[in-house]
């Protein structure tokens, strides 16, 4: 009996899973504007990334000041004497703070296009792209002093 109450909850929750399911495919938006699909989405999406790129390098020096950081840095981390591990982690983080500068120029473009006025929530929103990066760039710092001098 309690086999059976079993595996009876189990296939109910099993359809109501798959319902909810359905419904969220459902209820999702559709835009007009993603109709590429396969290979020709895979190259579009490599065009705007490589604009994205280009954009950030001609118009932030921010940017630009990661970017040259990063040339010295991952070379650099190839010469020292660390594990695989510590040197993929190196360069992680290097990469990472071109991560999160490509989203703070992107807020601040953003912020900017919506308004030149000055703004609390546009200045929060800048500061708070400006502390990410912060971060990053902390990040960078402690995890070079801890491999490099452990």
């Amino acid at each position: 009996m309690h086999a059976t109450y079993c595996q009876f909850t189990a296939t109910c929750l099993d359809l109501y899973l798959s319902f909810l399911q359905s419904l969220q495919i459902a209820m999702t938006p559709y835009s007009p504007y993603k109709g590429k699909n396969g290979l020709k989405r895979i190259l579009n999406a490599t065009g705007y990334s490589l604009a994205g790129f280009k954009a950030a390098f001609s118009h932030e020096a921010a940017f630009r000041q990661v970017i040259l950081l990063n040339v010295i840095l991952i070379p650099l981390s190839f010469f020292v004497h660390v594990s695989a591990l510590e040197q993929a982690l190196m360069v992680a983080v290097c990469l990472l703070a071109i991560i999160v500068e490509l989203f703070n120029s992107a807020i601040e473009a953003v912020v900017d296009r919506i308004s030149l006025e000055k703004h609390e929530l546009s200045k929060n929103a800048k500061d708070m792209g400006s502390a990410a990066q912060f971060v990053s760039l902390a990040i960078i710092f402690f995890t070079w002093t801890i491999i490099l001098f452990k």
